[in-house]
């Protein structure tokens, strides 16, 4: 509690730095940025020091002392980043060791345990976007932020379209959705058919149970499970997946040709934090997609009890962008709205917002909130 309270009262990185040093952060990786122009990532804070020769991503036994923890590795020990010469620093729970392109730490000079996390397809569709970007502003920074390029879906669908080569279908159906895919950019939209023939293709090739989900003796990461279904499987395997997931389509929406909004949906029922998701209730067409196929602005999904369509419940819920300078200007969005309340106005009045991108300016200032009080009063002395 004490170092994230105290982080909100530093003026510069050196004090930063300082609050960080406290090392009870054991959850949350760290981005920082401030008016002096100073951008620093850290990779965790409180890390144990462990006997290297034990794997951690398994289970170990306990009651081996060699297991037990030497104490807390120093600061400056940690995976650290300030100031790069790419000017940039991206996080997007990838491996730190693509958090500033070239000019990321090295993963041989820290020990293993010290990150698990892989790279990813987000980390891969961020850094081209990042090393392109000049002069960027609060809105350019927000269309870079939600550029609907998915790394992912053209790893699945070029291997989809080799395999179609070397083991041609005979299904009308097939060859149509094929034809499509061929000229698909791999941009996710409202109403791409393509993004929603890639989603039920991936849905079905994990519904089947054959894509490994060990690795010499490791969990299968997410771009080894792409490489087998792309490259490593057989072209058969790949076309009658494929050709199983149009009938899945067809069956739940009466036609492969179904536009991604149909199939993914924002909604919000209630104040409760898990929803029951009805698509015979009110819901909003979304052109976002999930994290999992590289996407910048995530969306994750999931399906409802008995539902057809697919809808939110994970990824981009708080969105800011933010702009240091001799004062703050920042812009905000949220998946929904701020209030928990069906009836209140504010219960779904940034839903529409979300889905189209359009942030909202911040009230950072006194006299900002003033302006936009609906009412004023102090606390207690309210009738």
């Amino acid at each position: 509690m004490k170092q994230s309270f105290t982080r909100t009262k530093k003026s510069n990185h050196n004090e930063f730095h300082e609050m960080m040093d406290i090392r009870t952060n054991s959850s949350n990786n760290t981005v920082y940025a401030d008016a002096d122009g100073t951008i620093a990532y850290y990779h965790g804070n409180f890390i144990p020091v462990r006997d290297e020769k034990f794997d951690y991503t398994k289970p170990v036994d306990g009651s081996n002392p060699a297991t037990d923890w030497n104490g807390l590795h120093k600061l400056e020990e940690n995976i650290f980043v300030k100031n790069p010469p790419t000017h940039w620093i991206q996080n997007c729970n990838s491996t730190p060791f693509s958090s500033a392109a070239e000019y990321s730490p090295k993963k041989e000079d820290y020990p293993e345990y010290m990150s698990s996390f892989p790279e990813n397809f987000r980390g891969i569709h961020a850094i081209p976007l990042l090393k392109k970007a000049e002069d960027l502003t609060l809105k350019s920074l927000i269309k870079l932020a939600y550029d609907p390029y998915l790394p992912g879906a053209e790893k699945l669908i070029s291997g989809l379209i080799e395999a179609a080569k070397k083991t041609p279908s005979q299904s009308k159906n097939v060859k149509d959705a094929l034809k499509m895919l061929k000229k698909w950019d791999f941009k996710v939209a409202i109403n791409s058919i393509e993004m929603t023939l890639a989603q039920f293709y991936i849905n079905s090739y994990y519904e089947s149970g054959k894509i490994p989900t060990m690795t010499y003796g490791k969990r299968t990461s997410r771009l080894a499970r792409f490489e087998y279904m792309s490259v490593e499987s057989s072209p058969k395997e790949r076309m009658a997946i494929f050709e199983k997931s149009l009938q899945k389509l067809t069956e739940d929406f009466g036609s492969w040709k179904t536009p991604w909004g149909e199939f993914n949906r924002y909604q919000r029922n209630d104040g409760e934090i898990f929803q029951n998701f009805d698509d015979t209730k009110k819901s909003l067409p979304v052109g976002m997609a999930s994290g999992k196929w590289g996407a910048l602005a995530s969306f994750g999904t999931q399906f409802g009890k008995n539902t057809k369509r697919q809808y939110g419940t994970s990824g981009n819920s708080f969105v800011a962008v933010v702009e240091f300078g001799d004062k703050v200007t920042a812009k905000t969005i949220l998946a929904g709205g701020q209030s928990g309340d069906p009836n209140s106005p504010h219960f779904d009045d940034q839903a529409i917002p979300y889905i189209k991108a359009k942030f909202k300016d911040v009230a950072y200032y006194r006299e900002d909130v003033l302006k936009r009080a609906k009412k004023i009063y102090n606390p207690g002395k309210e009738k």
